[in-house]
């Protein structure tokens, strides 16, 4: 059988693969098994073949990588459940926005888009506009975006040309750059430097399967990362952008393409602008048919809005304390979310749950959810908890794409052609010098001069070479031609 046992209650409670990408929520207390839940499907996905993303908040699901040991209470567990146990370790690959507990992950500031940049820098919507101008700008001529340097140059010259891009794009104020340039300054100290460069991430390297068929499973270190809110959920929106944006339509399939586990949910929509959460409910609603399954995971079931929450058809929810009126809020939120059933009152039974029982509901045949449940949720066959930094290092030393990834690369972009056009820019003419004559000849006047402008361009005008590389910059395929593509979530203003 290839569903997965999610736990015992009056009847087996089994996931089935076939609608496990319509989507999930993991919700509990702290302290109550929501981890050992997260684990157990990530576990039960991998031996599918699926391959698993998900965030390490905490540091104890990277012990998805070494095989668990019986102990005591584990064997009583196992006795209770009345399953058969045994150790396992799973195909992990480590990932690290800042490279120390796991391979680099990184995008460039053109794949990220404005909408999703201007939320990471906290810009309004003035602010917001000019930095559209700015990619807009960048896309018409052909100069990337790769990384924060690139950013800083693209906007210096936004300052000294505000009147021409006013001109072409629209009002470019020189006090909203300097208020971008102040965002770029906060997030270079909050080491966003670190995620914007090459070799970008190819998300065809999360969807990968290991020589015995079982599905990799993708854990970001985030325990620093989470730290800073706003960088974390961006990294997560954008890759769930570039996965709707990239992978074809394929209906319902056997068995999902990818699981996606969001973790602290309530971190993406906290202060997200309306036309943010718009975005993300489309994504969620429909990506569904692109065979990617996304589960989100946070205390409270109402940390995720309830167009969104109504699209969870996987529900494992456990303990909730109704120690304050929020929390009475959210334990009646959750029993009015499931599937009835005559014999659990799910308002007091979600207040009596202990460690490792949930109440549970999955989408049986025909995708009709099953009366809610409550069941002992069985135990995954790898280690609960941390691991040490000496395992950690040994896991990513079998790692199939450390060599991609380790070294960084920089290659001309955006900073180096700005660059090139400063120092190609005539010096000023000394006051009282003459227009013309022999003096303006040796200095690149006369003929000569002309002839320089019209092959190389000056600050005003191109040249003829700029304008044949602009032509083939605009005609070209491959890396080029991607890093200026942007999803439904990096840009409003993509055809």
């Amino acid at each position: 059988m290839n569903d997965i046992l999610v736990g015992k209650g009056d009847v087996d409670v089994w996931l089935l693969p076939k609608y496990a990408n319509r989507h999930g929520m993991i919700a509990g207390a702290t302290g109550t098994g929501k981890s050992v839940s997260l684990m157990l499907l990530a576990e039960g996905f991998s031996k599918l073949g699926v391959p698993v993303f998900l965030a390490d908040v905490k540091g104890d699901l990277a012990g998805l990588a070494v095989a668990g040991t019986m102990n005591d209470r584990l064997q009583a567990r196992v006795d209770k459940l009345g399953i058969h146990w045994a150790p396992n370790a799973n195909p992990v690959v480590f990932w690290d926005i800042h490279g120390r507990a796991g391979h680099p992950v990184r995008t460039t500031i053109s794949e990220m888009g404005p909408a999703l940049l201007a939320r990471l820098m906290d810009l309004n919507d003035i602010q917001s506009g000019v930095l559209e101008v700015a990619f807009k700008f960048a896309d018409d001529n052909g100069l990337l975006l790769l990384d924060l340097k690139d950013l800083r140059a693209m906007m210096a010259w936004a300052s000294d040309n505000s009147k021409d891009l006013s001109q072409h794009y629209g009002l470019v104020s020189p006090t909203s750059i300097a208020a971008i340039q102040r965002a770029l300054l906060s997030l270079e100290q909050a080491d966003g430097e670190r995620f914007f460069g090459e070799p970008a991430l190819d998300l065809a390297d999360f969807m990968r399967q290991d020589l015995s068929g079982r599905g990799i499973v993708n854990i970001l270190a985030a325990d620093q990362l989470v730290l800073k809110p706003k960088l974390y959920t961006t990294f997560l929106l954008w890759m769930l952008s570039e996965l709707f944006e990239k992978l074809p339509e394929v209906g319902d399939l056997d068995q999902p393409k990818l699981v996606f586990f969001f973790d602290e949910a309530h971190l993406l929509f906290d202060d997200a602008p309306p036309a943010l959460r718009q975005r993300v409910e489309q994504v969620v609603r429909l990506i569904r048919s692109k065979g990617v399954g996304v589960y989100f995971c946070s205390q409270n079931p109402d940390d995720v809005p309830d167009v969104i929450l109504g699209q969870m058809g996987n529900r494992i929810q456990h303990a909730l304390r109704a120690f304050t009126p929020r929390d009475q809020k959210a334990v009646k939120a959750a029993a009015e979310t499931f599937a009835p059933n005559p014999k659990i009152k799910v308002a007091e039974v979600i207040t009596q749950l202990g460690v490792g029982e949930a109440l549970v509901s999955t989408l049986q045949e025909g995708g009709v959810p099953m009366p809610v449940d409550r069941a002992l949720i069985t135990s995954p066959g790898c280690r609960i908890g941390a691991i040490t930094p000496d395992e950690r290092a040994a896991v990513r030393s079998r790692s199939p794409v450390g060599g991609k990834y380790d070294t960084t690369v920089d290659r001309e972009s955006a900073f180096e052609k700005l660059s090139e056009r400063a120092q190609q820019a005539p010096p000023p003419q000394a006051p009282g010098a003459p227009a013309g004559g022999k003096g303006a000849q040796q200095q690149g006047g006369g003929w000569t001069g002309m002839a320089k402008d019209m092959i190389f361009g000056t600050s005003r005008r191109q040249g003829m070479l700029e304008t044949m590389a602009k032509s083939v910059v605009r005609n070209a395929g491959g890396q080029l031609g991607r890093s200026i593509l942007r999803g439904v979530l990096g840009s409003i203003s993509k055809g």
